[in-house]
């Protein structure tokens, strides 16, 4: 039942000073009250006082009531790796989310094309080779017969890979034939030397370039769509992965205006514009606590799925190939070096085995003793990790940010990649854990679904819907529910430097919560995914309600 919000009446409504919530059960994360039945809040959207229903009633009397019934509350969820305005753009463009053959991409392609203006680009985002059957990366071949003068732009699944047609290659402004290669990308060639139409990492950048800019309307527009559908779901927080200097201060008018409907940890893009907006200004936060930038977003490698993850031996099913490093091992050192003598917290996207060695000497060399404070330096994905690097993100006191659902999206091929002894150091969560370092959970919106309950159920399953494989693949790094949540809420919190305000339910945080219909901490593992998010709340505000 939808959770009713009772007013308290004497003859006329009034203003109520204090809201008390009440529900079957409120699990809070929070170990020095774990569980109790009601919580109270005030106008200001923070919490008060946490206990039994009388005993909050008793105390606030003329409180107005929230009775969510026969439902469960936990803290908001947090994503702490995800993109917004990518997840916008993505109802936005052509979707090629589970397409499983390159003629199923070329119809939906051809749909959605119907409605676009004669010249206009079509892009679109989500197709992954990896389901096809025969799984090899697809060319512009493919693409030219269905759209022969129309530029095509497909951004691969993982986003570090994209597809483009004959028509879209034109549109770039240099040859791109012959033997060169970008640096921190590839050109995929065919034995003649040109382009097949597969642009890996930093070469995916030429593409871009052509297109026509994104006007603001529409840029703003995605940012609304984003955050609209991660509330849907239940999410009250997002570490938004990788925000330019403009994308911000569309983050900024959105706030300015009370447009957002929950709390965005901005991560500046790269050694760019906004780092240095950071590193002149200081660490940003706008005064209505709903938007923050502390955090640089930096880039090791490429991705596992397109081959572009740095790895220290040859891939596994490509002898010869050992992935891409976006950045050289001095340039990420220099950009960790300016990042930490502007206060900023590094966060650096590392997936293969090379890559996450990288950032670990990187972030060794720069800490040396501070290695021990509170930094909360964080690898983004950590996906792939040797042995001997293991241990060290505990040591270096580095943040493990992971999406469990990568490793369920990834297993069919995950091994074939690296083989089995590699596959041992990956997607890692228990091992990590067990070390002693903090996993923050995510999702990496829009590469996998928005819906924090997937991620919930693969970190407690390792399996796909249907339950496969049995028992779960590596089902040895698999988390409880209870650990799995406390990753999607406190420890996502803590990774933000929000530990304080968001993450559990306590006396002086924010009444930031979430009512589900069952009890994720009572049903079976494998029900998870059918959590039902009631309602979302954010400083005590309805941000959602499921419809009646």
């Amino acid at each position: 039942m939808v959770a009713t919000l009772l007013i308290a009446m004497s003859g006329h409504a009034v203003a109520a000073q204090v809201t008390v919530l009440s529900a079957a059960r409120i699990h809070t994360v929070d170990t020095a009250q774990p569980k109790v039945q009601a919580l109270a809040f005030d106008d200001s959207g923070r919490i008060v006082a946490l206990g039994s229903t009388a005993e909050l009633l008793k105390r606030y009397p003329k409180a107005a009531r929230l009775d969510a019934g026969d439902a469960t509350v936990i803290p908001g969820l947090i994503d702490a790796h995800a993109h917004v305005s990518g997840l916008g753009l993505a109802q936005l463009s052509a979707k090629l989310v589970d397409t499983r053959s390159k003629d199923e991409v070329l119809q939906r392609l051809r749909d959605f094309a119907k409605g676009l203006p004669a010249g206009a680009w079509l892009v679109g985002q989500g197709w992954d080779q990896n389901d096809w059957p025969e799984r090899v990366f697809p060319t512009a071949a493919d693409l030219d017969t269905a759209f022969p003068d129309r530029p095509v732009w497909l951004d691969r699944i993982d986003g570090h890979a994209g597809w483009a047609n004959s028509a879209a290659m034109r549109a770039v402004k240099r040859d791109l034939s012959g033997d060169w290669q970008p640096e921190g990308g590839r050109i995929e060639r065919d034995g003649q030397g040109r382009p097949t139409g597969i642009f890996i990492d930093a070469a995916m950048q030429l593409l871009y370039a052509a297109q026509p800019p994104l006007d603001e309307t529409t840029a703003e527009r995605a940012l609304v769509l984003g955050m609209r559908a991660a509330v849907e779901h239940g999410l009250t927080g997002v570490h938004d992965a990788g925000v330019s200097l403009a994308e911000l201060q569309r983050y900024q008018r959105l706030a300015d205006r009370g447009a957002l409907p929950l709390r965005i940890t901005a991560m500046a893009y790269g050694d760019g514009d906004a780092l240095d907006k950071l590193c002149r200004g200081g660490l940003y936060r706008h005064r209505d606590g709903r938007l923050q930038m502390r955090t640089v977003k930096l880039y090791a490698d490429g991705a596992l799925g397109s081959r572009g993850a740095a790895m220290l031996a040859d891939y596994s099913d490509d002898h010869g190939n050992r992935g891409l490093l976006m950045s050289s091992p001095e340039a990420l050192q220099a950009a960790v070096v300016k990042a930490k003598g502007c206060g900023v917290q590094v966060a650096t996207h590392a997936i293969g085995d090379r890559g996450n060695e990288v950032v670990l000497d990187a972030y060794a060399n720069t800490l040396g003793s501070a290695a021990q404070g509170d930094h909360r330096w964080r690898i983004e994905h950590a996906q792939i990790l040797a042995p001997q690097d293991l241990p060290r993100l505990a040591a270096l006191h580095v943040i493990a940010s992971m999406q469990p659902t990568h490793a369920t999206s990834d297993m069919p091929w995950a091994q074939d990649r690296v083989g089995p002894q590699r596959i041992v150091g990956a997607y890692a969560w228990r091992q990590l854990r067990d070390s002693g370092a903090r996993l923050a959970l995510g999702s990496d919106f829009p590469v996998e679904s928005v819906d924090p309950r997937l991620g919930l159920f693969a970190a407690v399953t390792r399996t796909d819907a249907q339950g496969l494989p049995v028992g779960g693949w590596y089902p040895q790094e698999k988390l409880t529910v209870f650990e799995a949540l406390r990753g999607f809420t406190l420890d996502a919190a803590y990774a933000g430097f929000a530990e304080n305000e968001v993450g559990s339910l306590a006396v002086g945080k924010r009444a930031d919560f979430v009512i589900l219909a069952q009890d994720p901490l009572a049903i079976g593992p494998a029900k998870l995914r059918e959590l039902t998010v009631q309602a979302t709340y954010v400083d005590g505000k309805a941000v959602y309600r499921v419809a009646k």
